[in-house]
This record gives structure tokens, sequence and C-alpha cells, in this order.
């Protein structure tokens, strides 16, 4: 009941926020794509920074970085967690970032749900 009544209140405030404002309306979409922008951004940190704790935790990579130095390490490992970072807008809908946004716990599922589901293709991809 709670997260409902958020979620309508966070709604209606984005529909209130264009009724506000003055000239084309080209604002409020200005101001609600900055908002997605940065909520985006913050999702895929979050991302980045759980698929770099995961990939740590994966049997291959531990035996795959023996024959790495550190900064070869943290390059493959940027760029897989970049590739899984990158898929994640693709796995996540309007209402699964609403609710990421006011529910913490409901943001960890998500982001290791996305993680999990594009690490292992992102590795693949870069281990050939």
């Amino acid at each position: 009941m709670k997260k409902s009544l958020a979620v309508s209140a966070l709604m209606a405030s984005l529909a209130l926020s264009g009724c506000t404002t003055t000239g084309t309306g080209t604002d409020a979409g200005n101001a609600v794509g900055t908002a997605t922008n940065v909520g985006m951004n913050i999702f895929k940190t979050a991302v980045d920074a759980q698929c770099r704790s995961e990939l740590e935790k994966q049997n291959a990579w531990r035996i795959a970085r023996v024959a790495m130095n550190s900064e070869q390490e943290e390059a493959v490992k940027t760029k897989i967690c970049g590739c899984v970072s990158e898929q994640a807008p693709q796995q996540v809908t309007v209402v699964d970032m609403t609710n990421a946004a006011i529910d913490p716990q409901y943001r960890a599922q998500l982001v290791t749900k996305v993680v999990a589901k594009s690490l292992q293709t992102c590795y693949a991809s870069f281990t050939k």
C-alpha cells in the first residue's frame, strides 16, 4: 500500500510539474529527461560495482587473472563490467526504475538480477 501511494505521488508530481512550467513545455521535458539520465547513471554505477564484486567470485575469473598484471586485470574488468553496465538499461522498465528509486531493497535486488543476466555473456565475449 505504501509503495503504491509513493509511486502514485511520484507520478502525480511529475505530471503536475509539467503544468506549472511556462513556455512550450520543453522545460518540463528537459527536467524529466535530466532526472531520468541521473537516475540511470546512478543505476549503471551500482551495476558496475556489483559486477566487479560478482566477477571476483567467479572461478573462471580467478584463473584468468593469474596470467595478467594488475593493469591488464583492471582493463579487462573495466571492459567486462562496462559491457554489463551498458546492457543494464535494456533490461529494466520504467516501473523497475521507479520502484528502485523508492525502495533500496528493490534497487539492490534489481541490480543483482541485471548483473546476473549480463555478466556471463559479457565475460565470454571478452575472454575469447
